[in-house]
């Protein structure tokens, strides 16, 4: 099966795998990485993986809503596009697709820097690392990056530098219903794809704005699990962008994604 293929599967719903990784906080798929929650700024990556990276993914900044952004990501012209999945050696790589949801909120943060300018920012499920990429382009003060892939943590360094940008500190531990951190802003996109994970999502978006006041950005394409979710009655559209025709064909069907601000008429105790 090729990975257009896995593609058009995880959008017919068969996000479980991953729905289950979030819940039981896994680290992630790769041996080699399995015990690393964290990387500071500059820490060197294993020279072997960025060679396998480096080799299998293809660096793009065109048919996406933020064309000022490289990125390192699997296209038609990867080899891996059409093998197996099951022989990618590193687990599904959901980070190699710049979603829609992530386009979304990474052009409206590059179209309004004063979003993200001096604030400290949670990318959460971070992916390629392009939201976080377009706060650090746009003044974040500070910035970290979360996914629960140590691939995907690899990959956004390897986008950072692409477009000369200092690496911003990476964890890939679960942080969903940790204690709720002190950020000015979260934001997240494509995350809406599991109920379970969803309604974990929502109570602790819910205490991290009731207890430090943040403001919660989300980018989704309308993907039935968010647009049915009881979080959508609390949320407010603030810009759907249209999205460009490579991005349609490979999201079969979503024609535009939309930036929603979170605002929670009564937080949970």
């Amino acid at each position: 099966m090729a990975f257009h293929g896995w593609k058009w599967l995880l959008l017919l719903g068969r996000q479980n795998t991953l729905g289950k990784v979030w819940r039981s906080r896994r680290g992630g798929p790769s041996l080699r990485w399995k015990r690393c929650c964290h990387w500071s700024t500059g820490k060197s990556l294993d020279p072997e993986v960025r060679a396998f990276l480096e080799e299998n993914t293809e660096v793009t900044n065109s048919g996406h809503l933020t064309p000022e952004i490289r990125l390192r990501l699997l296209t038609p012209r990867c080899r891996f596009w059409r093998e197996k999945p099951d022989l990618w050696p590193y687990g599904d790589p959901f980070w190699a697709i710049y979603w829609p949801g992530g386009q979304a909120l990474s052009r409206y943060i590059l179209d309004n820097p004063r979003v993200v300018k001096g604030r400290s920012v949670l990318d959460l499920g971070s992916g390629c690392g392009a939201t976080a990429i377009a706060a650090v382009m746009s003044g974040a003060s500070q910035v970290l990056a979360n996914d629960i892939d140590p691939i995907a943590g690899m990959a956004m360094i390897l986008n950072c530098e692409l477009n000369h940008v200092n690496p911003f500190p990476i964890t890939i531990k679960n942080i969903i219903n940790s204690e709720a951190g002190n950020w000015d802003l979260i934001v997240l996109g494509d995350m809406f794809y599991d109920e379970q994970l969803a309604d974990g999502l929502h109570h602790w978006l819910q205490k991290c704005i009731r207890i430090h006041q943040t403001e919660v950005l989300i980018g989704d394409p309308g993907r039935h699990q968010f647009l049915s979710h009881s979080i959508r009655s609390q949320l407010h559209k603030v810009i759907e962008y249209s999205l460009p025709e490579y991005t349609r064909q490979e999201n079969h069907g979503l024609t535009s994604s939309i930036v929603w601000s979170y605002q929670p008429s009564n937080s949970i105790e």
